[in-house]
């Protein structure tokens, strides 16, 4: 059975303001979307209460994930579930290797599963992850190194696709990947994430800019503005977007432009 990612009216705020105002979207495993949307329109916001960030207030609507209502679950419940979230600032963990972090997950989804589970061995551990390291062409001793502290804006979205690989979630949503990254970077980034796209990965991509999504190449495009989804199409929006900039939606929607 496909799993899939359903939005349905959701509304929301932080310190109640409106962010949110009626979003709703469908994303299935196998596929790939893009939301797209000038800044103030509500993007990052929506990753968050997707994950269930408790700054976040719902005041309406549901976010559905593979059949359960997961409104009411926290953050960890959500990944166990399957959903991740690639952020747009990863935090770094000074003292926590990535190895250790990695293996640290991956166990808590064990257990979570089955209480009496002992963990994943160190051997069975170090061959999934030589083995991940390698698909993403990632040197070895990327593992050791502490989680993000120090790492380059792109050696920090690396460690997301990396995470992305070894947990190996239903539906990923990419808060804004591209953020940060020079071309070089960028196309390093895109390349781990295609070859982990595939029936049993759908992805949400969010970003300003359509240069990223010439590398992660989505099936479906979302326009989000004032807090909700106002276009959906093809591939093609995201070149009339190019085109002519977020300006001519404006218009037409009888908006006026605001900051995040």
């Amino acid at each position: 059975m496909v799993a899939a990612l359903e939005i349905r009216n959701l509304h929301a705020s932080i310190e109640d303001t409106p962010i949110l105002k009626g979003v709703n979207l469908v994303v299935k495993q196998g596929e790939i979307h893009a939301l797209m949307g000038p800044n103030g329109s509500g993007k990052s916001t929506l990753a968050n209460v997707i994950m269930g960030n408790p700054a976040y207030t719902i005041d309406a609507g549901q976010i559905i994930f593979d059949g359960v209502d997961i409104l009411d679950l926290g953050p960890d419940e959500r990944s166990r579930l399957g959903l991740f979230l690639a952020f747009q600032y990863p935090v770094a963990i000074p003292g926590v290797t990535v190895a250790n972090f990695l293996r640290s997950a991956i166990n808590a989804r064990r257990r979570d599963q089955n209480p009496d589970d002992k963990g994943i061995s160190i051997p069975e551990f170090r061959r999934l992850l030589t083995e991940k390291m390698a698909y993403l062409e990632m040197n070895n001793e990327f593992a050791g190194r502490y989680l993000n502290d120090g790492f380059s804006g792109g050696e920090k979205k690396r460690a997301e696709i990396l995470q992305m690989a070894v947990l190996q979630p239903k539906i990923t949503v990419m808060d804004e990947t591209d953020s940060g990254l020079d071309i070089d970077a960028l196309r390093i980034v895109a390349s781990g994430v295609n070859r982990l796209v595939g029936p049993e990965l759908g992805v949400l991509v969010i970003t300003h800019y359509k240069r990223i999504l010439d590398y992660i190449q989505p099936q479906h495009i979302h326009i989000m503005m004032d807090g909700r989804i106002v276009e959906s199409a093809g591939p093609e929006l995201a070149d009339q977007l190019e085109a002519t900039g977020y300006k001519p939606f404006f218009e037409r929607y009888g908006l006026v432009p605001t900051e995040e």
